[in-house]
């Protein structure tokens, strides 16, 4: 067989009878599962808790990475806390470290 004998076959063949095309709405179009609605569902929870968790990490990241300005910017309460020095009984209480004896 020839390549001109091959076009001819190719060309002479009748064609496949075209089904109306509904532009892609056969019967199940518009159609959805309960199972999709249930992972929508799921899907916003997830959303939700990972924004509530995202803003309060947010929250510990300080504002200055600078040591004296993160200082000089650390709340009043927290300077105070500092300050105050250790009482006798939670001293005495404390755990020895890796050197100390116990």
């Amino acid at each position: 067989m020839s390549a001109s004998e091959a076009v001819t076959y190719v060309l002479a063949q009748t064609p496949v009878p075209v089904t109306p095309d509904p532009g892609g709405q056969g019967e199940d179009f518009g159609k959805s599962s309960p199972v999709g609605l249930v992972l929508l569902v799921v899907f916003a929870i997830a959303v939700v808790f990972l924004i509530r968790s995202m803003t309060k990490h947010l929250k510990k990241v300080p504002v200055v990475f600078d040591e004296q300005k993160a200082a000089a910017a650390a709340p009043a309460r927290v300077k105070r806390a500092e300050a105050e020095p250790e009482p006798e009984a939670e001293r005495s209480e404390a755990k020895p470290g890796k050197g100390e004896a116990p």
